[in-house]
């Protein structure tokens, strides 16, 4: 085949065109599955990726690259004739400057390997989505990733400083730089992030770190009612409390981490709160017992503070490890979990979460509540038997309803795992609440600027 023979000149041993080799590229960790890719590349160099994606430009080619493979909602799943860039060789830290506060490091950098870097200079950067052990730097970037820290630092938009990227046509620029403010036109470094791979390769990032929290401490609060964890939150931002981390678990994720990792929890409690405060060595016993006087006044069932740090470990792993181990509780082997993402501001928590509990129940779905408490953020992973037809219309019935509750609230009906192929119609749905409909001319426009042949990602986002 022509197209595999100027591939295979331009890429030689980095090129991968054998089936089986091919068959991981067309699934993400998302319920969807695409088509086997025409080809992989596994690029060493930007020349490289900068000829390989010119070639696809020139020949109409679809590009989708990817990191991780962490996607939720189909963000790196190819359609029939696509060339998978795979960024897994674009792995280095290049440069940490602890004076300036930045790391230059290559897309394919692990978030959990450049803050392990990080550590040795008592600094790390913030950005901590749940997947940190096998999410990339670049595919967090491309799809603006929050996690856990986000209640504290924000998502990964206020931490990207510089950009260098493969445009569409093949030319290599930079957007942005190495300083912490700059005035130089539009925000081009900001337009690529939350771009979901479909305005350029992103080849090397410029990220802000900042120095490590003294002291940590945390607080675990249990409720038999939904809306008294929403309430808890409102109480602690009221008296000016900002958590590191502030999460929820609902009885079935408990009972999934029980299962999975041997956790015990409360028989009597139906949610979870747990709250981490950041503070100097000295300030650290009494800001806690302030935090932990607020949340008392929500009528916990029982509360609990401590600052081992063993146990705040298993703790932490064991949330980030929340949607492993729901797949522990599948009832059949086509059963997935398939998650909604919202987000509201946080003084409707309360409310988000009755509406939210009361949906599931009317929709007749089983799922688990938990999330980012603390930026307003909800998931639901609802299991779906991809088998089971009705079910899956309930599913997506569900999370429309879903994202409906969010836009009452003034939210949005994606806060951290991006619109992939999941959320399209969600979008425009966002859009068209708000009476700006135009919005999405907007982003076809500036695709159409920066990918006239339409090769990146096609197929994400909007048609």
């Amino acid at each position: 085949m022509e197209t595999l023979t100027q591939l295979e000149k331009i890429s030689g041993k980095n090129l991968i065109t054998r089936k089986e080799e091919m068959l991981p590229y067309g699934f993400d960790a998302s319920y969807f599955s695409g088509h086997t890719p025409l080809a992989v590349v596994v690029p060493d160099t930007v020349e490289e990726i900068s000829r390989v994606v010119s070639f696809c430009n020139e020949n109409r080619i679809n590009v989708v690259v990817r990191g991780g493979g962490t996607s939720l909602t189909g963000a790196s799943i190819p359609d029939g004739n696509t060339v998978v860039i795979s960024m897994s060789k674009f792995n280095r830290i290049l440069e940490v400057r602890i004076e300036d506060r930045y790391a230059v490091v290559e897309p394919g950098v692990r978030l959990d390997d450049l803050n392990r870097h990080l550590e040795a200079h008592n600094h790390f950067y913030p950005p901590d989505p749940a997947s940190s052990v096998a999410a990339t730097v670049g595919g967090s970037i491309s799809t603006n990733a929050g996690g856990l820290r986000a209640s504290m630092y924000g998502s990964t938009k206020n931490w990207i400083l510089g950009l260098q990227v493969v445009l569409p046509n093949g030319k290599v620029v930079w957007f942005g730089g190495k300083v912490l403010k700059r005035t130089a036109g539009y925000d081009l470094t900001a337009l690529m992030v939350g771009a979901e791979g479909t305005l350029g390769v992103i080849t090397k990032a410029i990220l802000k770190i900042w120095p490590k929290p003294d002291s940590i401490g945390r607080i675990l609060a249990y409720y038999d009612r939904i809306n008294n964890i929403g309430d808890a939150i409102a109480a602690l931002k009221r008296n000016g409390i900002t958590p590191l981390i502030a999460e929820f678990l609902d009885r079935i994720t408990m009972d999934a981490l029980t299962k999975a990792k041997g956790l015990k929890f409360p028989d009597e409690a139906d949610y979870l709160l747990i709250v981490d405060i950041a503070s100097s060595k000295e300030n650290l016993m009494a800001d806690l017992e302030r935090a932990s006087g607020v949340i008392n006044s929500t009528r916990p069932l029982n509360l609990k503070v401590t600052t081992d740090p063993d146990e705040m470990a298993k703790i932490y792993e064991a949330r980030k490890g929340a949607y492993s181990s729901l797949l522990s509780l599948r009832s059949t082997n086509t059963q997935r979990v398939v998650i909604g993402d919202i987000v509201v501001p946080a003084s409707r928590l309360p409310e988000a979460l009755e509406q939210s509990e009361a949906k599931l129940k009317e929709h007749g779905i089983k799922a688990a509540l938990f999330g980012h408490i603390a930026d307003g953020n909800i998931h639901a992973n609802i299991y779906a038997d991809l088998a089971d037809q009705d079910e899956m219309q309930r599913v997506d019935r569900f999370q429309e309803d879903f994202a409906n509750i969010a836009l009452r609230l003034e939210g949005s009906v994606s806060a951290e795992h991006g619109i992939g192929l999941e959320k399209k119609n969600l979008l425009a749905m966002e859009f068209s609440s708000l009476g700006s409909e135009y919005n999405l001319d907007l982003m076809k426009m500036i695709k159409k600027v920066f990918d006239p042949n339409n090769i990146m990602n096609r197929g994400k986002m909007f048609d």
